[in-house]
């Protein structure tokens, strides 16, 4: 017979008592033009419901960025860095692709563009350089006390990790013993969160489907899938408003359990100066081909 376990009571706790702890919904801007409105919560005003635009993705949301390769996720998680510096707040960024000072340079890059000081990254940004020293990418625990060390020290309300992916290369299997630790720790310190993961380009382009890891999706708070789309057809073209043998990229939030937001499929640009921004909807693209053509559109 089972010896009989002890009740983990610390567990069990009434609602009333966890719904004093619940933090406030409210939005952290990211720094990417068209996608901060693409967050909202619906709110109760004289029995009507009112869409609430956050303005931001959700303070202590936990979200990957994933694509496949030359979609514009580093580009896209810089600018959230950069953006956090802008306002002041310190920001950890945690690099297991490129070492420290490539980075660094990246970042002064996307702060040149943005039009913020050198100085204010400078000082608000603090690097974690995984890429030079691999300890931090095999030893889970040296990882997440260095990066209490750097929350504590520098007062960090933000994490951007690039990439989660470099935690478990060749053993993609473990990413779940490795990002759910990561996902929880993150919580625990009050983190608002951007961690860019690889997708296989052999699944759905706007899906997290395979996206980082075996079900990677399924811990985190949700996914910004980005893509890329050769135009190889005069559709294609009519669509895209891009001549036949470009490529355009392609957005999407695929999930986010913090809060409402938009479902749509949205064109992604990379500026000449090197930063993202979200375009229009497909459908409102789609509507005006249609108008310019004369045809009519089928609901």
């Amino acid at each position: 017979m089972r010896e009989r376990q002890e009740p983990l009571v610390e567990a069990v706790t009434p609602l009333q008592e966890l719904a004093q702890r619940v933090p406030q919904l409210e939005g952290v801007p990211t720094g990417v033009p068209g996608l901060d409105e693409l967050f909202f919560v619906t709110e109760w005003r004289e029995g009507k419901a009112v869409r609430r635009v956050l303005g931001g993705i959700p303070r202590y949301a936990v979200l990957q960025v994933t694509g496949v390769s030359d979609t514009g996720k580093s580009l896209m998680v810089e600018q959230f860095a950069v953006e956090r510096a802008r306002r002041g707040e310190p920001c950890i960024f945690l690099t297991t692709e490129a070492p420290g000072p490539f980075v660094a340079g990246s970042l002064q890059l996307r702060a040149q563009a943005m039009g913020v000081p050198r100085e204010a990254i400078d000082r608000a940004i603090i690097l974690i350089d995984a890429a030079t020293h691999t300890s931090l990418t095999h030893d889970l625990g040296t990882l997440l006390s260095t990066l209490a060390f750097a929350i504590r020290t520098y007062h960090a309300q933000a994490v951007v990790i690039d990439s989660l992916t470099g935690f478990y290369e060749a053993r993609e299997m473990q990413a779940r013993e490795i990002v759910r630790p990561l996902y929880l720790f993150l919580k625990k310190w009050h983190q608002t969160a951007l961690a860019v993961s690889q997708k296989r380009s052999g699944h759905d382009l706007l899906t997290a489907e395979a996206a980082g890891g075996f079900a990677v999706g399924h811990i985190l708070d949700g996914s910004l899938v980005l893509a890329k789309q050769p135009v190889l057809s005069y559709q294609q073209a009519k669509l895209y408003r891009t001549p036949i043998g470009e490529t355009v990229r392609l957005f999407r939030i695929d999930g986010c359990r913090m809060s409402g937001h938009d479902t749509a499929t949205h064109l992604l640009e990379i500026t000449p100066e090197g930063l993202v921004r979200i375009g229009p909807r497909l459908s409102d693209l789609a509507r005006g081909a249609a108008v310019s053509t004369g045809e009519e559109e089928v609901e």
